[in-house]
């Protein structure tokens, strides 16, 4: 009674046993972002002391809004919108990323397949004829033809004592994820290119403006002094500078096609177009950067999705010292077979021709080498260099945020003494244009004033170019318009594909 007893309690222990086993190796615990773990800022320095009280760019308030979404559409630009739309359905970057976290889906698949047993069958015929110089005794069979078929059914099963599988699809889970915040960051790096070209067309469009009006004065410049040399009131020397002076302004007015050209090559790469069929209409840049909200320093580790693919890496990491450490564990493999095997067709379904085995093998290494020890070692400290790479990476993204915030303050400041500048540049032209036509200066002295205007005009562009650059800069540094509760969870990436999901492009 006591062994019925025994039997019936332990029968379903032993049974619980091989469905789940043990999972050997470290749990895992996210790191601190920093070795010293000490906690990010309450504020972003570059955000607070350096913009108060200070003229230009300001930074939205309240600090602790985040960008959500489209982040581009807070430049408030249609044809930016459209393009950026474009490129989320037709970069071939983000396509390749995706078909990348696709396949990195299927290896999840195909671990967890090594949970089940194996079931498999096969049908073998052969027919024989035994030598007849096998025996010299007359009552042997020898030289006679036989038959044989079989058909067996075999199963095997190796349980998961010790997590060596369930560690596997954990590590492949996280690189799963690993490679879905890869395609974001791709995805917003793509983003951020194309904003930056945009912006780098439209500056070009504003310095194609004004060498244009430039063009247009230099050419009324030159015919006065045409005038005033064909009627002896000025010397040759004032046309000839004149005409220098027209001619330097259209080679530069001509070399700004270059730059432009290959911006909008660029952007159709981005946008999957053939840069032979596509164009961006001139439009000179004539906005500000909007405030941007920069958040709280807390939150740029839930927002950038490097820090989030450097976080999964050192998950899948940790579970690789697991699988490492099952090693260690005798493995157990429970197998069985049964089917038909006969020498005659016609009985070979009857039951004296059914055959079946069944039974376990266990196995254990004794000796390696030091093989085992060597292996957890590796992914030991691979776990580490990943904890390194992953505060790095964190660091990486405080240093490009704080970049960019004293940029776009630098450059906006920047930006105001620039535009004092060109309007004493220009009330310096006037006076100077003034002094020659009274014939106290020479032309010379007009064409000096004149290439210093034109510079500090220039030099003006160019600096809201750069402003915009940095606006761009910044809102990538924050992690666009993603957070780390749009990376899918290791549920959602374990979702079997459907067939519309792995498809041959044509």
């Amino acid at each position: 009674m006591i062994n019925a007893r025994l039997k019936f309690a332990t029968g379903p222990a032993m049974t619980m046993l091989l469905l789940t086993g043990c999972m050997v190796g470290p749990k895992y615990h996210v790191p601190s972002p920093s070795a010293t773990a000490t906690a990010p800022p309450v504020t972003y320095k570059e955000s607070t002391t350096s913009f108060q009280d200070a003229e230009g760019w300001k930074v939205a308030q309240p600090q602790d809004a985040i960008l959500h979404g489209k982040w581009w559409e807070i430049y408030n630009d249609p044809e930016l919108n459209a393009l950026e739309e474009k490129l989320n359905i037709d970069n071939q970057n983000i396509k390749q990323f995706f078909e990348n976290f696709m396949e990195a889906r299927t290896l999840i698949v195909q671990a967890r397949s090594q949970l089940y047993p194996t079931a498999g069958a096969s049908v073998t015929y052969a027919r024989s004829q035994s030598s007849a110089n096998l025996t010299n005794s007359p009552t042997a069979n020898a030289g006679t033809v036989s038959s044989i078929g079989s058909l067996p059914f075999d199963v095997s099963w190796a349980p998961d004592l010790w997590g060596k599988v369930r560690n596997t699809i954990r590590e492949q889970q996280y690189n799963a994820q690993l490679s879905a915040a890869d395609l974001e960051n791709e995805r917003l790096t793509e983003q951020a290119s194309l904003a930056a070209f945009f912006f780098e067309i439209r500056g070009q469009d504003a310095l194609q403006r004004l060498l244009n009006d430039t063009v247009e004065a230099d050419k009324k410049a030159l015919d006065l002094t045409r005038a005033s040399y064909e009627t002896g009131i000025d010397d040759r020397i004032s046309m000839v500078e004149a005409e220098a002076t027209l001619q330097a302004v259209q080679s530069q007015a001509i070399n700004l096609g270059v730059a432009r050209a290959q911006f909008e090559h660029a952007i159709a790469v981005l946008v999957g177009a053939n840069p032979s069929h596509f164009s961006i209409p001139v439009k000179p840049l004539l906005t500000d950067p909007p405030p941007v909200p920069v958040g709280m320093p807390s939150a740029l580790l839930e927002r950038r999705p490097d820090i989030a693919a450097a976080e999964r890496n050192m998950a899948a990491a940790n579970a690789q010292i697991g699988i490492a450490y099952a090693a260690y564990y005798p493995s157990l493999n429970l197998s069985a077979s049964y089917g038909y095997e006969s020498s005659n067709f016609s009985h070979f379904f009857n039951l004296p021709s059914r055959f079946w085995s069944v039974g376990p093998s266990l196995g254990e290494t004794i000796y390696d080498g030091g093989l085992r020890r060597a292996e957890v070692n590796q992914f030991i400290t691979t776990y580490n260099a990943d904890v390194a790479s992953y505060r790095q990476t964190v660091l990486t993204a405080f240093q490009q945020v704080e970049d960019s915030l004293s940029s776009v303050r630098i450059l906006s400041q920047q930006i105001l003494k620039q535009q004092q500048a060109e309007q004493s540049f220009e009330e310096a032209l006037k006076l100077e244009t003034a002094r020659y036509e009274t014939g106290l200066d020479p032309y010379l002295l007009v064409v000096t004033a004149q290439t210093t205007l034109l510079t500090n005009q220039q030099t003006l562009t160019n600096l809201h170019v750069q402003e915009m650059m940095a606006s761009v800069q910044l809102i990538e540094a924050l992690g666009g318009g993603w957070d780390r509760t749009q990376l899918p969870t290791p549920a959602q990436v374990s979702k079997k594909l459907d067939k519309t999901d792995a498809t041959i492009e044509k």
